[in-house]
């Protein structure tokens, strides 16, 4: 039973959750212990209250899920995990995470309860609107990046980062959606996901036009005007590698049909995980050697 619990709560879907470390990364405060505690605290607990959504929206979901070809086999969809059994796992994973959340930061509690609130909304109805869904996706992004700014004494946290990772969260998110088309080219996308019928794979494929551009820009701008930054404006040799990851994950979603799970790619795909490391690495230097 352990086992088929622990694959309801998703874990490999924390990975999502890393946004919480930006303000502590972009701040220069990785070398400071307090405020990589915190972070790290507001990182794990985030992660529980996560895992909450993802039961409930399980749950919720299971008639539906068990119409998809891959959502079927989720553990509550498949019946190997009892309902009662999840919502009582899901309902402690919320105390824990809003207890602790709580006594972490007031602040940090906020956003916990919004998000878990603004998810419930998903769940039952936001889903099924197009384009609404996948900006709710990337307000869940802010969200976490927001939670990381909240659990620290933050200086110069540059507002182009809540920019770039809405358009970033809007790129996965419509990338998402044009894998789910793909999938279900030969049913009727109404019989499994009903937002899909607002969605062609041309239409998407232009939202991602926009959106990956938006990113790019967006994401070069900040490196030579956002606050915080050296002024030899050495962040910008870090645009290469978003540039590149753009486009790695623009030929798997494309050329691949793959996306339906962005953090798949990122645990399974050598190269964007070659350059996510590199432009890491890079701005590690840049902010903590310079």
């Amino acid at each position: 039973m352990l086992k088929f619990i622990l694959k309801a709560m998703r874990p490999r879907q924390w990975t999502k959750n890393v946004f919480i470390f930006a303000a502590l990364v972009f701040d220069r405060k990785l070398l400071n212990k307090d405020a990589f505690l915190d972070t790290l605290e507001a990182f794990l607990l985030f992660c529980l209250l996560a895992s909450s959504v993802y039961i409930i929206n399980d749950v919720l979901d299971r008639e539906s899920d068990r119409n998809h070809p891959v959502k079927k086999n989720r553990p509550i969809a498949s019946g190997k995990l009892p309902i009662s059994t999840a919502l009582v796992t899901a309902f402690v994973l919320l105390l824990i995470s809003l207890i602790g959340a709580f006594f972490l930061s007031k602040g940090f509690f906020v956003i916990c309860a919004a998000y878990f609130l603004l998810n419930l909304l998903y769940t039952k109805w936001l889903k099924h609107l197009a384009i609404i869904d996948v900006l709710v996706i990337a307000a869940c992004f802010v969200l976490r990046v927001a939670a990381g700014v909240s659990v620290i004494e933050v200086q110069l946290f540059s507002p182009w980062l809540y920019v770039v990772t809405t358009l970033l969260a809007l790129y996965l998110g419509f990338g998402k959606r044009r894998a789910e088309l793909s999938v279900l080219v030969n049913d009727s996308p109404q019989s499994h996901r009903k937002v899909l019928s607002g969605y062609s794979i041309a239409l998407v494929d232009q939202y991602i036009t926009v959106v990956s551009a938006s990113t790019i820009i967006a994401y070069s701008l900040y490196t030579f005007s956002g606050a915080n930054l050296p002024d030899n404006n050495a962040m910008m040799l870090t645009i290469p590698f978003v540039l590149y990851g753009i486009l790695r994950y623009l030929y798997l979603i494309q050329m691949r049909n793959e996306g339906g799970e962005p953090e798949e790619i990122l645990l399974n795909d050598r190269p964007i995980q070659v350059t996510v490391l590199l432009w890491a690495i890079t701005v590690m230097a840049i902010f903590y050697l310079y």
